[in-house]
């Protein structure tokens, strides 16, 4: 995968020191979305790795689950610029990447042409209902989602970093909706559930939404200091035995091969790439330190399977006849895929936070 180039590593003083203050920040964000948002801890848990995995998020779930508002008030407690594009079966490419138009100088007569960026020209872009749009206003996405720039007239425009996309899809409308495709589906990093909230959640929404005041929410990291602790999670170090247990993980999902799991061979028509276990790897490692733990261990990569795995698996007729869902196989292949929890880094000698920050 294209990314962006981390910078060099800094010392190990100053690696520690990043350590502390992103394990502080991840603490400060959650209270301030909390002052907004009621309930759906696991979902601000996954966005939050995510982006400081420098990973995309494609949030499911009925209308009224507050994910717009999330987004938003994510996107005040990092001090990032915000646009929402509403897609529509109306929207084309231009509408989101910008457009070149035709403008006269007036000292000298000659007509030139200037690119007006469009609302993708934001560190956080919020893709609402993108199910709603046709593939090729889809597709304008995934250049900006892979590359961080969009071309235009035969140019190339940078996007300004850090850029996140974190799409919306309703489950349950279908009629006039246009499906993503598993291509576009693949760069997402989470596939995230959104789930109705529980009765003692709802009460509180309730008495929050209708009071006369609403939060203020405060800023607790700027652009500048996302990068760098994107920089910070690359470099944290995995051992051998948790890279092999992701690969697995993955591997067990593809169907007539000789590491697939039976029920795999019997539910699943396609199973993930490669993306999904550079994506479990990176998950666990933002896991690991937002938790402030110096190492990711399989328990991080179990925490982050559903999300990054339940949109890699496409199930067969069989399983839908029966039931089955992408979310049943990966629960099935965490309890038949063996672990081994040999010696960790911190036993071996590695120092805590010196990891290679090469990544794809």
């Amino acid at each position: 995968m294209s990314e962006p180039k981390p910078a060099s590593a800094p010392p190990a003083g100053a690696d520690l020191e990043l350590v502390k203050r992103l394990r502080e920040a991840h603490d400060k964000i959650k209270g301030e979305i909390r002052k907004v948002i009621v309930g759906q801890d696991a979902v601000i848990e996954q966005v939050l790795i995510a982006i400081f995995a420098r990973g995309h998020c494609l949030l499911v779930g009925v209308p009224g689950l507050a994910k717009t508002m999330l987004i938003k008030t994510l996107a005040q407690t990092l001090s990032l610029s915000f646009n929402r594009i509403q897609f529509t079966p109306d929207l084309m490419p231009s509408d989101i990447t910008g457009t070149e138009v035709i403008q006269e100088d007036k000292g000298t007569g000659q007509r030139i042409f200037k690119f007006l960026p469009g609302p993708i020209f934001a560190n956080v872009i919020l893709a609402d209902e993108i199910n709603r749009t046709p593939p090729k206003t889809q597709a304008a996405l995934l250049e900006a989602m892979q590359e961080y720039q969009v071309t235009a007239g035969g140019r190339k425009h940078p996007l300004s970093l850090p850029f996140f996309v974190l799409a919306t899809q309703n489950p349950i409308e279908q009629e006039g909706t246009y499906p993503l495709p598993e291509a576009q589906q693949d760069r997402f990093m989470f596939h995230v559930k959104v789930d109705y909230p529980t009765e003692t959640e709802e009460l509180e929404i309730m008495r929050v939404t209708t009071a006369p005041t609403r939060a203020e929410v405060s800023i607790v990291l700027s652009g500048d200091d996302i990068l760098a602790l994107q920089d910070i999670v690359r470099r944290v170090p995995v051992a051998d035995e948790v890279l092999r247990y992701a690969v697995r993980l993955v591997r067990a999902t593809r169907l007539r091969t000789p590491e697939a799991a039976p029920f795999v061979n019997e539910w699943v028509s396609w199973g993930a790439g490669p993306r999904a276990t550079q994506y479990l790897i990176l998950g666990g490692k933002a896991r690991a330190i937002l938790e402030g733990r110096p190492a990711v261990s399989t328990e991080d990569i179990r925490a982050v399977a559903h999300p990054v795995l339940r949109h890699r698996i496409i199930t067969n007729f069989h399983a839908e006849a029966e039931g089955i869902t992408s979310d049943t196989i990966v629960t099935r292949l965490l309890e038949t895929v063996p672990r081994t929890e040999g010696k960790g880094l911190a036993d071996a000698g590695i120092p805590a936070v010196l990891g290679s920050a090469d990544a794809q």
